[in-house]
């Protein structure tokens, strides 16, 4: 079994970014958070950034066990204190980029109130919401943002309370990156946390993804499968759409799209360095750099991080027209001679020469009756 692992972590190309010894993971079949994290490590990969200067945060159910699997310096936190963990970090080594991966429940139940603060402050962080319509992990109940009507385990008769738009609520609060996604969009989800990552401010990143053990079967709603293909004919895409329309009825349509980019905010650090250097004057410094200083340094990290950047879309490029090629040679009529089969065998003259069974029969009923 040892061997078997090793060889796992050797050719995986998730080596580098997941804790192999920790597979096989907790999360149910169908459960979107897998291809959530596969987005996530995919948009660390693009985006350039020093995994070493990389850590996340996470609370507590399913989605919070995303900080015990990743490859990174992860914080798994209390239940609805990633945020304020996540705070806390930034602050004390401002030179890292935070990350918190975690589910509705733990950021808009009991972590509202962070949630809230932390996107008023601008708070330099991207936080990431799995949101799958319920407690997954401690029996299916009633989250802030299940629909109105659907059922869960503390609202056998349908949920009677109006849900929360985390876009809506976030954005209010003065969040200046807002995107929602589900969880069929992989392709959309690793931009949109690619984009996060190359930005400041408070970013807030919601994926749709209903639990479908408890969810799912609860309501009646079919599997994974299932949630997929209803991910792909009912959602609409509306970019900049505003936030005010992007409720979330129960089996309704559901809007995707980045509905926030804005860059009109000072950062929380920006705001009180600007608020003190009033007070002190030009001898002013944050965390021991004045500010031509700190300048200096973020312009030679993003020079680092434009460098890595092109060497893994350099990388990429050189492996496409490997893959292009491929189907070239997958398309060979190897396949394509089936059907030349079935065309021989819908030559049904032999079924039609089996016809005089039915003039032997009736034959033989004419003797009989003679």
């Amino acid at each position: 079994m040892t061997t078997d692992i090793v060889e796992f972590k050797k050719h995986s190309p998730m080596g580098d970014t997941l804790r192999m010894d920790r597979m096989a993971h907790i999360w149910c079949p169908g459960c979107g958070i897998g291809s959530e994290v596969n987005a996530f490590a995919e948009a660390v990969k693009r985006s350039g950034i020093d995994p070493d200067k990389l850590a996340v945060v996470s609370g507590i159910g399913c989605t919070g066990r995303v900080a015990g699997y990743v490859n990174f310096d992860s914080l798994h936190t209390t239940h609805g204190r990633a945020i304020p963990v996540a705070t806390g970090l930034h602050l004390s080594n401002p030179a890292l980029k935070v990350v918190v991966f975690s589910g509705e429940g733990d950021l808009s139940g009991i972590g509202g109130n962070h949630l809230i603060h932390a996107a008023r402050r601008n708070m330099d962080m991207v936080v990431i919401c799995n949101n799958n319509f319920t407690y997954g992990m401690t029996g299916g109940q009633v989250t802030p943002t299940t629909p109105n009507g659907a059922i869960a385990s503390t609202t056998p008769y349908g949920n009677p309370e109006q849900p929360f738009s985390l876009p809506f609520l976030v954005d209010a609060a003065g969040a200046t990156y807002v995107a929602r996604w589900t969880s069929v969009h992989v392709r959309n989800i690793t931009q949109a946390i690619e984009e996060a990552l190359a930005r400041k401010g408070f970013s807030f990143i919601e994926i749709i993804s209903p639990c479908t053990t408890l969810y799912l079967r609860r309501n009646r709603l079919g599997d994974g499968v299932d949630m997929l293909q209803y991910f792909q004919e009912n959602t609409i895409l509306k970019h900049g759409c505003d936030t005010r329309e992007t409720n979330i009825d129960y089996q309704g349509k559901i809007v995707i799209g980045k509905f926030v980019d804005r860059n009109d905010k000072l950062t929380y650090l920006e705001a009180v360095e600007k608020c003190n250097a009033k007070v002190v004057g030009d001898d002013y410094q944050l965390y021991g750099e004045t500010p031509p200083e700190r300048d200096a340094r973020e312009k030679a990290e993003k020079e680092q991080v434009t460098l890595r950047r092109a060497a893994v879309l350099m990388a990429e490029e050189m492996v496409a027209p490997a893959k292009k090629a491929a189907p070239a040679k997958k398309a060979a009529p190897a396949k394509k001679a089936a059907p030349a089969k079935k065309a021989v065998s819908a030559k049904k003259p032999v079924v039609k020469k089996a016809a005089p069974k039915v003039v032997a029969p009736k034959a033989v009923t004419k003797k009989t009756r003679k």
